[in-house]
């Protein structure tokens, strides 16, 4: 007989959140080659809870003891096996170095998986019985990449465990300190250009206006400009050789090597010189979106004032620990997320949260609660590190070490974006496949065009390496990535993250969007608006039972119940509840002086087990809905004690945002709610929503999503917690108030920093336009490509197709940086 067991599957693989993580597939196949195991596999449910590891055994061959032993042993080995590591970088300025980059590392040994991007973050997972994090770096440094030292972090003890961070002095000894860029300096590849360019200009005037002259003058100035204008170029055919890729670098090579043979040396040169100032500007136009989003990690301060021992003290960012208290001067920067202890100001925000108009802040009430709970303390005493204080002085508790920050996610998380592609990028790399090839194989042919036409050798293999270079898709393979990078960092900028290039180019994209209720559309901080108990039973006695019961929860209800019921209580003992049990949509089950008590909708009494409730409290509940209430019922042990309505207010502006998002082009808006249908349509009445629908389920929330995404894209925006399940299986999902909440940076595909609706239209207009400059480009990049290949057959010079295929890579970055500028309509 078969039996199942289930772990929690970051309980196996500490840190390992994701189901699809290459380790969860290597646990897997450990485990079903063992006797006695019939089938391991991982389970996700529709839940939003935590992936679990099934294992299906047979209990007479292997006792569910030794299953448990043998998942975790398992685990312990591969967390031991495989290490991972991340590095900001330099020495990565464009989408084809990248690519180079990470091709040479999947072929060094015992590196399994490699990512690079533009921005220049790498990422790898490496085997730690075949090589080392100083193996990889070494393969790293072979190629001119050094990972900066402020950023230089890795994976040592596995997954998810904190890494180390290298100090100046570290970095001397391991070898990849700061670096400069290049010879000369951050700008040697515009140095060298510019040089090869001079050398170019009076090597040619030499030789046409300085009669008499030796000829071996210009030719040795044509020499010397081939030297620098080849150096980077040669670097990077170089590295691609090696891998055998033949890329545009070699093209131009071989090219500029085909002139100097037949005695064009001049064109050789201008040929290179092309090339290399279009790269050279090229790497500036692209780095300076990278310094957009390197820009944010320099908010934070690097050192914090802190009390300890009763004394004022200056230490390091990273020293802080949670519980410090820091000491924060008008003026000043915040230096980490936490609490107000103390003091009253107006804090800044706009870095971290895009919010324009500086807010308010004051000291929490209960500083011990805050401490215990930290993620459920209110906006108005919450800080955030980056941000930047008023005119008051304030103290603050440190609730996260500033690695954990949001604004250092925030960064961590932008800075890894580009590794998943957007549609559009998919395409261009499933293009160049089939293009590339093509296009070789049409060079090939016209080196034997003598063969047919009348013409010396030396015109045919010209006109071959003129098509070579003119068919070289060079701007269509950096047209979207220069786009979604700036696209990124703009956004990242107005406090919207947004994970990669696929939902920056969906969200451009969507026709519909479903809006969760509580939290969204409305404040979510619901507050009590009516206590309607049964006959027998006082006011008191029902909040007494809600208040202590709900004090456990932290759902936005229970908040409202827990702190609005206090209030009308007064100075009335509260006995403590205890055994909460969470019945996911429907309320909660607890213990109460000995009895169980329900709190919750209506609908949860009458099934699965629960009392159905009485008459009274049926037409209570049935005027309250009436009225547009929120209602709760309380329950202890056989008696009803009543119910109570509640009301939330829908947000400030939602109408406002909703609005906008019509003139973007979303077609078709409706609000989720597990609220009751009638309360959910006075609400959408209120903020000028057509459509809701009420009473449903989280599962029911995730089949509705899938059934609007059968006809249309989907975007679903919720708070990322309740609402992850139906965010995961739409278009894209977008979490709203994530620098407060973990969860929602890690399960939405856009999160927006501030708790604002308003900061929708920014985020869709932004992606919209993306979508389109992405759309330009590659109609640019394709159009020039089709225009000069007819053209360099027909007979157009090598220079005058480098000049074009080089404007054109320049205009598509330059038309993606035009992104960094974008301001949403008003």
């Amino acid at each position: 007989m078969t039996e199942k067991t289930s772990l929690e599957l970051s309980l196996v693989l500490p840190g390992v959140t994701d189901a699809a993580d290459a380790c969860a597939a290597r646990l897997i196949g450990d485990l079903q080659g063992r006797a006695g195991i019939d089938k391991a596999h991982i389970r996700t449910d529709d839940g939003g809870s935590a992936p679990q590891l099934c294992i299906h055994f047979d209990p007479e061959v292997m006792p569910l003891a030794r299953i448990r032993e043998l998942a975790q042993a398992s685990g312990a080995a591969l967390i031991a096996r495989y290490g991972h590591g991340s590095w900001q970088t330099e020495g990565i300025n464009h989408q084809r170095r990248a690519d180079t980059v990470a091709k040479t590392l999947l072929a060094a040994p015992g590196v399994l998986e490699a990512t690079a991007s533009p921005s220049g973050q790498v990422s790898v997972e490496f085997d730690r019985e075949k090589t080392t994090e100083a193996g990889v770096l070494g393969e790293l440094a072979k190629l001119g990449v050094k990972p900066l030292a402020k950023t230089a972090e890795s994976t040592h003890a596995g997954h998810g465990e904190p890494g180390h961070r290298h100090s100046d002095k570290e970095q001397e000894e391991h070898g990849h300190g700061h670096g400069e860029g290049g010879l000369l300096g951050p700008n040697s590849e515009m140095i060298f250009a510019l040089t090869c360019g001079a050398l170019l200009g009076v090597g040619f005037g030499l030789e046409k206006l300085a009669a008499g002259l030796p000829a071996w003058l210009p030719t040795s100035l044509y020499v010397l400009a081939y030297f620098f204008g080849g150096f980077y170029t040669l670097r990077e055919a170089l590295d691609n050789l090696r891998l055998k890729r033949f890329e545009i670098d070699t093209l131009m090579l071989v090219a500029a090597a085909g002139a100097a043979a037949l005695g064009s040396w001049a064109e050789g040169a201008l040929l290179l010189f092309l090339f290399s100032l279009g790269h050279a500007l090229e790497h500036y136009a692209m780095g300076r979106a990278k310094r957009a989003i390197e820009a944010l990690a320099e908010l934070a301060p690097d050192t914090a004032t802190v009390r300890r021992d009763g004394q004022a003290v200056e230490i390091p960012v990273e020293e802080l620990v949670i519980g410090d208290v820091v000491l924060v001067r008008p003026n000043e920067r915040l230096a980490a997320d936490g609490f107000l202890l103390a003091g009253e100001s107006s804090i800044n925000q706009a870095p971290v949260t895009g919010e324009s108009i500086p807010v308010d802040k004051r000291p929490v009430a209960d500083a011990a609660s805050a401490r215990s709970r930290p993620d459920g303390v209110e906006a108005i005493s919450r800080v955030f590190a980056g941000t930047i204080n008023g005119s008051g002085s304030i103290e603050i508790e440190v609730t996260r070490r500033s690695s954990d920050s949001a604004l250092a996610r925030v960064v961590k998380m932008v800075s890894e974006a580009e590794a998943r592609k957007s549609p559009t990028q998919r395409f261009t790399d499933k293009f160049e496949k089939v293009f590339v090839p093509v296009v070789l194989t049409l060079a090939f042919v016209l080196l034997f065009a003598w063969v047919v036409v009348d013409e010396p050798f030396r015109d045919s293999f010209y006109r071959a390496m003129a098509v070579l270079v003119a068919a070289s898709p060079c701007a269509l393979a950096i047209a979207t990535p220069s786009a979604v990078l700036s696209g990124i960092a703009r956004a990242a900028r107005g406090g919207v993250l947004i994970k990669g290039g696929a939902p920056l180019e969906e969200l451009g994209s969507v026709s519909a969007m479903a809006f969760d209720k509580t939290g969204t559309l409305t404040e979510g901080r619901p507050r009590i608006t009516d206590v309607i108990p049964v006959e027998g039973v006082s006011e008191e006695d029902l909040l007494t039972v809600a208040v202590s019961v709900e004090s456990l929860s932290d759902h936005p209800l229970a908040a409202a119940i827990a702190r609005d019921g206090r209030e009308r209580i007064g100075n009335r003992s509260v006995p403590e509840a205890g055994a909460l049990e969470n019945l996911i949509g429907r309320g909660v089950k607890a213990s109460y002086e000995g009895k169980p008590v329900w709190i919750g909708k209506a609908e949860m009494f009458g099934v699965d087990g629960v009392p159905k409730l009485g008459g009274f409290v049926e037409a209570a509940i049935a005027r309250l809905r009436d009225a547009g209430r929120t209602t709760m019922v309380v329950r202890l042990g056989d008696r009803d004690l009543g119910a109570i309505g509640l009301l939330d207010t829908p947000r400030a502006g939602a109408r406002e945002a909703l609005e906008q998002l019509r003139q973007l082009g979303i077609k078709r808006m409706i609000m989720i709610s597990g609220d009751h249908q009638k309360v959910a349509d006075a609400v959408a009445k209120d903020v000028g929503l057509d459509e809701a629908w009420g009473d449903l389920m989280p599962e029911d929330k995730v089949k509705s999503i899938r059934k609007l995404r059968e006809t249309t894209k989907v975007a679903m925006v919720g708070d990322g917690v309740n609402d992850a399940p139906a965010m995961a299986n739409a278009t894209v999902g977008i979490a709203m108030g994530a620098a407060g909440s973990d969860v929602a940076l890690e399960t939405a595909d856009v999160a927006l920093m501030a708790d604002d609706l308003r900061h929708l239209p920014f985020a869709v207009g932004l992606s919209r336009h993306t979508r389109a400059v992405i759309r330009q480009n590659v109609f640019v990049s394709l159009g020039v490509v089709a225009i000069l290949v007819p053209a360099t057959i027909m007979g157009m010079g090598i220079g005058a197709a480098v000049a074009v295929h080089e404007g054109s890579t320049l205009l598509v970055v330059f038309n993606a940086l035009r992104l960094l500028a974008y301001r949403q309509a008003k």
